[in-house]
Order: structure tokens, then C-alpha cells, then sequence
């Protein structure tokens, strides 16, 4: 019988089964979310199972990012279903004849035939393997706990099969929620529903639901008064192992090079805003007159991986100083933040969109520009921020004062302001975010154990 964390004798380790579907090698934004959280449930005295996708399925979606496993608990345990998108197939021998006849009708119908097993047009299917491995899984070593992250929201069902054939308590990881639409900033969809009965039936027996952000938080608060105490702020935050050592680093000289890093979401339309603001601003500013923006991250999935309008947009523009670099592995951001003078952060939505990675922009020390709604989240993670120039929404005449202010800062900042930048960001700290998470969610479970009798069910 193995001690709990913190050193006393006592019960052995519980059984949790995480299903996170983007779980490492997944080279996608959320994997370091999944990665942290199944880390420091291990250091919460959990021994942990990971249901996700095989790696090769990733190849056909956002690709993978194989140092992304170093930073796995060994103690992690990973079951990888051979679960793909056949929808993202690019492989012409691969497709059936009915495809190859008529492409856009034969998603269509795919998506309506995913959707008879479970309301979601691109993974509804999997719902029964998901089922299928979670309770055969607990058959092979009891599961104490089960906790599903979102997308995709078939997870859902994983949990559910559990609770309803063998009372396994599960929580939800709802990461930016399902019933608000934080692109359009507004109800995703009505109570009565498929989706909404699926939501209601699902969060009214989750001992706990975590979502990024408050403004999600009163979303669900609002939507089910009665769970208000079960829903909880559990932030993604940045990885200290991907910010740069800004300790020595001196006030930048010119030339300047400004850098996005992320997934490049955003619409052609504000791309290309941006692009013409910094075409304005390296004319009008004397200090961008050399500068340099280089563009690294992932672009569309599936086929367009690479390609596509926006990637054009930013082809059209190198002579304006743009260049476009492609994905960077987890264990070279830092290197790369070290290699610029500022940051641009190009996020879609609005006050429930928070963006994973102004975090960790915030985190660099580095001057940065934004490039979203005023009222979105990244703003109020920012303000206070020494080092940003301000939420100006595409504003193109203000994203153009924004690109000059955020050059001067890099002209005039010195190691003791990037520093102090950086103390600002500290709070923001990804483990600390998890590991306070995944303490709140064992005391539930030890709350319920004692009333439950001694029992997790």
C-alpha cells in the first residue's frame, strides 16, 4: 500500500481515467493543457490512464510533436484507440467511390451519420469505441475517477457509459465550453436540443466542471444556477520552460523583428488588416523601416495543412518584410522568443475567448501587440502588463500606432523592465494553475468519499 503525496499512511493510489483526445505527440494548442493535467494528478496522489488517438491519426489533422512526450509523468499510462477522421483522408487510394464521385455530398452525409450516435458532425461516431475502452478498462483495473476533456464533446459519452453502468464519478474539462460559442460570442445552442439535453444530463451528475475563463464560468452559472458551486477557473497558463532568459538581454537595435507564434485561426480578412497595418507602419515609422515579421505555427488541417488563402496572404507580403516559418517543436519556442524584439497576438473572439498563448506572450517579456476585440479575454490577462501597447480590435489605423509604440518599447527596454514584465506573467504560471486544479478536484473526491461512506461512488 503506497503513502499519499504528502507522506501519511493510508489508502492506496486511485484509479483516474482521463480522456484527452490531444494528448502528446498531438502537436495541437491544447495538448499542453492535457499534458499539465495529467501530470499534476499524478503529483496529487492519482495514478493515471490516458484514453486519447493514435499518433498517426494526428498526421492527418494538425500533425505531432514528438518532444512534446518529455514532459510526460512516466507514470502516465497512454492507451491510443485507432480512431481517425476519414473525412481528413488526403490519400486518393484511400477514398471510396462515392467520394471520389461526389467529395462535399459524401461529408455531408458522413457528418449526418455522425451525428445519429452522438450530436457532433465530425466525431459523433466514436462515441461507441469511447465507451467500449472506458469500460473495459475499468474492468481490468477499477477507475475512480473519471475526467473528460473537451473537444471533441463525445468524450462526454466515455464518461457517462461509466457512471451509468458501474456509478464511476467523473468531471468535466468543458476547456472553453460547449454551449457558448466564444468565436460568435453567444449561445451555442438551445436547452432542448440533442446538444443541450446532452450537456444538462451529463454536467448535472459531474462532481466538477472546469472552464478557462470567468466569463464562461457565469455563462454555465447562469445556464444551471443549481451547479454554480461546481463550476471552477481553471486557466491555461504558459510553461516555464518556453520562456526565454531575458536577464542579460540588453535594450534591441535595429533592424527589429516582430513574431506571431501560434495557430494561425484567424479569418483571411484579419490577416490581412494586419499585414496592411504592418506594411503602413514599416513606411511611416522609422524604426520599422528594415524590420522584419516572421509568422511560425500551424495553418489550417487536414489538406489545407500549409496552404490555403492566408498562407498566401503572407507569401504576397515578403516584401514587406513577412515571412512565414512553419510549426516550431515545444522544445525551441524559447529559443525562438529569444530571436525577436516583439510579439503580435492575432486571436479571434471575443470576452469568452481567452487564446492559450498570451500567456506565455505575456510570460516572454517582450513588448506586444494585440490584434483582437477589445472585449476578449487576452485583455484582461494583459492589462497591467508594462509591455503591452493595448487592444486597439483591427483597427487598422491603430494597429499601425501599435506596431511604432511597440518598437520603441523594444528601442528602450532594458533587462529590469523585461523582468518586470515577465514578474507580471508569473501568476499565470502553468503548474501552479493545475496543480491548484487538480487539488480542488481530489478534495471533491475525498469530500464524497466521506459521504459516500468510504466508497468513491
Amino acid at each position: 500500500m503506497s503513502a499519499p503525496p504528502d507522506g501519511r499512511p493510508g489508502r492506496p493510489r486511485r484509479h483516474l481515467l482521463y480522456v484527452a483526445i490531444g494528448f502528446p505527440p498531438a502537436a495541437k494548442s491544447s495538448t499542453y493543457r492535457l499534458r499539465e493535467t495529467a501530470n499534476q494528478m499524478c503529483a496529487a496522489g492519482w495514478d493515471v490512464t490516458v484514453v486519447t488517438i493514435a499518433r498517426d491519426s494526428w498526421e492527418l489533422e494538425a500533425g505531432i510533436d514528438p518532444t512534446l512526450l518529455d514532459g510526460v509523468d512516466p507514470r502516465v499510462r497512454v492507451i491510443e484507440l485507432p480512431l481517425r477522421r476519414a473525412d481528413l483522408e488526403t490519400d486518393l487510394r484511400r477514398f471510396p467511390e462515392a467520394r471520389a464521385v461526389d467529395p462535399a455530398g459524401w461529408v455531408k452525409r458522413l457528418r449526418v451519420r455522425n451525428q445519429e450516435s452522438f450530436p457532433e458532425p465530425a466525431f459523433g461516431a466514436w462515441r461507441q469505441a469511447l465507451e467500449r475502452a472506458a469500460v473495459d478498462l475499468h474492468r481490468t483495473r477499477p477507475v475512480d475517477l473519471t475526467l473528460v476533456t473537451s473537444t471533441p464533446y463525445v468524450t462526454l459519452s466515455a464518461a457517462w457509459a461509466l457512471w451509468k453502468e458501474h456509478q464511476v464519478p467523473y468531471a468535466v474539462d468543458f476547456r472553453d465550453g460547449w454551449s457558448v460559442d466564444v468565436v460568435g460570442t453567444k449561445v451555442a445552442f438551445g436547452p432542448d436540443s440533442p446538444e443541450g439535453r446532452w450537456e444538462r444530463k451529463v454536467l448535472d451528475e459531474a462532481v466538477s466542471l472546469w472552464v478557462v475563463n470567468d466569463a464562461i464560468a457565469e455563462h454555465y452559472r447562469t445556464r444551471y444556477p443549481h451547479l454554480a458551486d461546481r463550476v471552477s477557473v481553471v486557466r491555461n497558463g504558459y510553461d516555464a520552460g518556453s520562456v526565454p532568459d531575458v536577464t542579460a538581454r540588453q535594450a534591441s537595435q535595429r533592424p527589429l523583428t516582430f513574431g506571431y507564434l501560434g495557430v494561425i485561426s484567424s479569418p483571411a480578412g484579419h490577416l490581412r488588416t494586419l499585414l496592411d497595418a504592418w506594411r503602413e507602419a514599416r513606411a511611416s515609422e522609422p524604426l520599422l523601416a528594415d524590420a522584419r515579421f516572421e509568422v511560425r505555427g500551424h495553418s489550417g488541417f487536414g489538406a489545407e495543412r500549409g496552404g490555403g488563402q492566408k498562407i498566401e496572404l503572407l507569401r504576397q507580403a515578403e516584401k514587406a518584410g513577412v515571412h512565414f516559418g512553419g510549426p516550431v517543436k515545444k522544445a525551441e519556442v524559447a529559443g525562438v522568443y529569444s530571436g525577436w524584439d516583439a510579439l503580435v497576438l492575432l486571436v479571434i473572439g471575443g470576452r469568452y475567448m481567452t487564446s492559450g498563448k498570451v500567456y506565455e506572450y505575456a510570460a516572454t517579456g517582450l513588448p506586444i501587440v494585440s490584434a483582437h476585440a477589445v472585449d476578449h479575454d487576452a485583455s484582461h490577462v494583459l492589462d497591467g502588463h508594462p509591455l503591452w501597447t493595448g487592444a486597439c480590435g483591427l483597427d487598422r489605423k491603430k494597429l499601425v500606432e501599435g506596431f511604432a509604440h511597440a518598437a520603441r518599447l523594444a528601442i528602450a527596454t532594458g533587462p529590469e523592465q523585461r523582468l518586470a514584465a515577465q514578474h507580471h506573467a508569473r501568476r499565470h504560471e502553468r503548474s501552479a494553475l493545475m496543480a491548484a486544479g487538480a487539488r480542488d478536484l481530489t478534495a471533491r473526491m475525498d469530500r464524497r468519499t466521506v459521504l459516500c461512506g468510504g466508497t468513491t461512488s
